[in-house]
C-alpha cells in the first residue's frame, strides 16, 4: 500500500480501571496534587510581572514548589510538567479568543484528573479477553478493563502507538484515557445519496427522504421518580445547614447518588447518539446540517426587574429539552464519523428553513398549522406533511442551491466577542 492511501490519525479511547482502596487513595492524591499545582501556578502568574511570565521562571517555581510542599511530590514529575503545559496553553486559548481566561480550581467543582504524558511509561500488556493492565507511576500495575484494541506490543511501532494517557474520576470511579496515534488506509470517497438533517426536540432527528430517529425517557420512571426523592432529600437537608457550616456526610451521599442517575442517563444518551450518527455516516455520503447558535438559543428569558419577561417557565423548559438533545454533539459526531467513512459534512444558514414550502418555495404565513404538521397556504400550491420533514428538505435543498457555510481555515472554531482582556491576561 503506498504512502499516500495512508492517513494519521489520532483518538481516545477511555476504559474503566479496576483500583484497590490503596490505590484509590494514591489516585485521589495526586489528583488533588495537580489541582494545587494549578492554582499555585494561578497564583504565581498574577504575581509576576509581565516580563517574568515565561515557561522557565514557571518551570523553576513549580520545582520548588515540589521540594518545600511535601504532599505535591505524590505527584510524578511528568504530571506537574503537563499541568504547566496545559496552564500556558489555557492562556493562549484565552488570548485567540478561543476561551475565557484560566482561574483558580475548586476542589468540588473540578473533575479530578491526572495526566500521564509519556505512552511508554504505561507499559501495557494484555491479561486475557476481558481485562489489560497499565503502569500508572506512583501507584503500580493497575488493571482496566479491555473493550478495544490498542497498539501494543508487536503491534505497536513508530506510526502506530500510545502517545499518553489520562486518568479521569466520575461518578463511577477512575477511568484511564489513551491517547492513540495510527495509520489507517484512507478511506475511498462514500458513495452514498445526499441528505438533509433537521433536528428538534419532539423528533430529535429528522431526514430530508422521510426517515426519523427518536428515542424514549432517559430514565424509567422508577429512576426518575428516585431522583426526584433524592434532590427533595437534599434540599432538605441543605435547608438546615447553618451559613459556612461545612457539608455533612449525609449530605455529600445524597449528591452522589443524584450524579449516579444522572450520569446514568447521560451514558444512555451517548450510546443512543454514537449508534444514530454511526448508521447516518454509514449510509449518506453527504450530511448537511444548519449551523445553528446553540448558546443564543438557550438564553433565559426572565428579563430584568424593569422589563420582565413573558413565559419564562415555557422557556426553561424549552431551553432544559434543547440542552438534553445535545444537538451540538451530534454534529461533531457526524462530521469525524463522516470524514472516517469518506463523507463529507456541510453546514447551511438555519433561518427560515422550517418557514419556507419545500416544494414551493414560498414562506407564506400560518403555513406551519403546528408543532408537528406544515400545510403550505400558498393557492398556487398547498403541499403538506410533516414539519420537521419540511424543514430537512429546505436544509437540503440549501445546499444544492450553492448556500453551504465554507469553513475557516484550519481547525473550526467559534470565536468569542472582542472584549477587555483581564488584567492579569498579558
Amino acid at each position: 500500500m503506498s504512502q499516500d492511501s495512508l492517513v494519521k490519525r489520532q483518538f481516545g479511547h477511555r476504559a474503566r480501571l479496576s483500583l484497590s482502596r490503596a490505590e484509590v487513595l494514591k489516585t485521589d492524591g495526586q489528583a488533588h496534587a495537580a489541582r494545587t499545582m494549578w492554582n499555585l501556578l494561578h497564583a504565581w502568574w498574577r504575581m509576576m510581572p509581565k516580563e517574568k511570565r515565561t515557561l522557565a521562571n514557571a518551570d523553576a517555581a513549580i520545582r520548588q514548589a515540589r521540594e518545600d510542599i511535601d504532599f505535591l511530590a505524590v505527584l510524578p514529575a511528568q504530571a506537574a510538567q503537563a499541568v504547566l503545559k496545559t496552564y500556558f496553553q489555557a492562556w493562549k486559548n484565552c488570548w485567540d479568543g478561543r476561551a475565557d481566561a484560566p482561574n483558580f480550581k475548586g476542589r468540588f467543582r473540578t473533575v479530578m484528573s491526572v495526566d500521564v504524558p509519556q505512552g511508554r511509561d504505561l507499559n501495557i500488556t494484555r491479561v486475557h479477553r476481558r481485562w489489560g493492565m497499565a503502569n500508572i507511576p506512583k501507584v503500580g500495575r493497575v488493571r482496566f478493563r479491555w473493550t478495544k484494541d490498542l497498539p501494543v506490543g508487536k503491534h505497536a511501532n513508530g506510526e502506530n502507538r500510545i502517545t499518553g494517557a489520562r486518568l479521569v474520576k466520575d461518578v463511577l470511579g477512575w477511568h484511564i484515557a489513551f491517547r492513540v496515534r495510527t495509520l489507517e488506509a484512507k478511506p475511498d470517497p462514500h458513495q452514498g445519496p445526499d441528505v438533509g438533517i433537521d433536528v428538534g426536540v419532539t423528533v430529535p432527528i429528522a431526514l430530508s427522504d422521510g426517515e426519523t430517529y427518536e428515542h424514549g425517557e432517559w430514565l424509567t420512571g422508577k429512576e426518575k421518580a428516585r431522583l426526584l426523592h433524592l434532590e427533595q432529600r437534599a434540599a432538605q437537608r441543605k435547608q438546615h445547614r447553618k451559613p459556612g457550616e461545612r457539608t455533612s456526610r449525609r449530605l455529600h451521599h445524597t449528591y452522589d447518588q443524584i450524579a449516579g442517575l444522572r450520569a446514568k442517563a447521560k451514558r444512555r444518551a451517548l450510546d443512543w447518539q454514537h449508534q444514530t450518527t454511526t448508521a447516518i455516516a454509514r449510509t449518506y455520503g453527504t450530511v448537511v446540517v444548519e449551523a445553528l447558535t446553540i448558546t443564543n438559543m438557550v438564553k433565559s428569558a426572565r428579563g430584568t426587574i424593569e422589563e420582565p419577561g413573558k413565559n419564562v417557565a415555557q422557556k426553561s423548559g424549552l431551553n432544559r429539552s434543547i440542552s438534553g438533545e445535545a444537538w451540538g454533539r451530534t454534529v461533531t459526531m457526524l462530521t469525524y464519523k463522516t470524514a472516517q467513512l469518506g463523507g463529507t459534512l456541510h453546514k447551511v444558514p438555519a433561518p427560515n428553513t422550517s418557514r419556507r414550502c419545500s416544494a414551493c418555495g414560498f414562506i407564506t404565513p400560518g403555513s406551519r398549522e403546528s408543532q408537528a404538521v406544515f400545510v403550505c397556504k400558498n393557492p398556487d400550491c398547498g403541499w403538506s406533511g410533516s414539519a420537521d420533514w419540511n424543514a430537512a428538505r429546505n436544509v437540503l435543498h440549501l445546499y444544492r442551491m450553492g448556500h453551504a457555510l465554507i469553513p475557516a481555515a484550519g481547525r473550526a472554531v467559534v470565536r468569542r466577542a472582542k472584549r477587555v482582556k483581564p488584567a492579569a491576561a498579558r
